[in-house]
């Protein structure tokens, strides 16, 4: 005698499917294989009906700058650097313009100094001449120094009848004169040197100045001798 529901059980096992596999009147879900039991590929075991996650937004690229901008910025770093170069190029000239005259300025002062030095030298040279001593080996010796430092660049300066200035004269006579109309060098004690500009030594002379500087009553109590000989004598012993 059959139970009811004998039938169903007859199955065995594959009466009793587990819940959620497709059995008898069950459609398999789309995309699931039937009897797998696993979600479809690409579910990662979520629930079929779950929404995928939306798309963030990407950032907008920043806007590129407009060409006006960018000349405006180019021309702004080119004056720049423009400046910065002529700055350094007139500082640099400054200094090699203050090197060379600080270079020029040491190398006169050292030729000064040892010109200056063989300065009374000259002078003996000079009155050797004059009373015609300067003859045989001692003439060679004197004419080669005077050639050397002439082309060192040392000059003489000072001559008879020329007016008298105290920037380059030194008095060491006075007297008065009828000849002369305002002082006047009348005699060369001793040479001037200068090297360039600078002047070693200045003009030793005898200056004469002219009649109407001499007081009316000197005149008139004591006659001088014409030409102011006398007077030049005078002084002189008083010196």
């Amino acid at each position: 005698m059959s139970k009811p529901g004998g039938a169903a059980s007859g199955g065995g096992t594959e009466a009793a499917a587990a819940p959620g596999s497709p059995g008898a009147g069950q459609r398999p879900a789309p995309g699931e294989r039937p009897g797998s039991g696993q979600p479809p590929a690409g579910d990662h075991g979520g629930p079929a009906d779950q929404p995928a996650p939306a798309p963030q937004p990407e950032p907008a690229p920043a806007a590129p700058a407009g060409p006006a901008a960018s000349e405006r910025e180019l021309a702004s770093r080119l004056a720049e650097r423009t400046a910065d170069l002529q700055r350094v190029t007139a500082e640099y000239a400054n200094y090699r313009k203050r090197v060379d005259r600080d270079r020029l300025a040491v190398r006169e002062q050292a030729l000064a100094n040892v010109l200056g030095a063989l300065l009374p030298v000259l002078d003996d040279i000079g009155r050797a001449r004059e009373h015609g001593e300067l003859v045989g080996g001692f003439k060679s010796v004197a004419e080669s120094l005077e050639a050397a430092v002439t082309k060192l660049g040392l000059t003489t300066f000072g001559t008879e009848g020329e007016p008298f200035d105290p920037k380059v004269h030194e008095a060491l006579t006075h007297s008065y004169s009828a000849d002369v109309a305002e002082p006047t060098c009348v005699q060369i004690l001793q040479p001037g040197y200068m090297v360039g500009e600078r002047i070693l030594r200045p003009a030793r002379v005898a200056v004469a100045e002219p009649d109407d500087s001499v007081a009316p009553s000197d005149s008139a109590d004591e006659p001088r001798p014409a030409g102011g000989a006398g007077s030049q004598e005078n002084r002189e012993d008083d010196d």
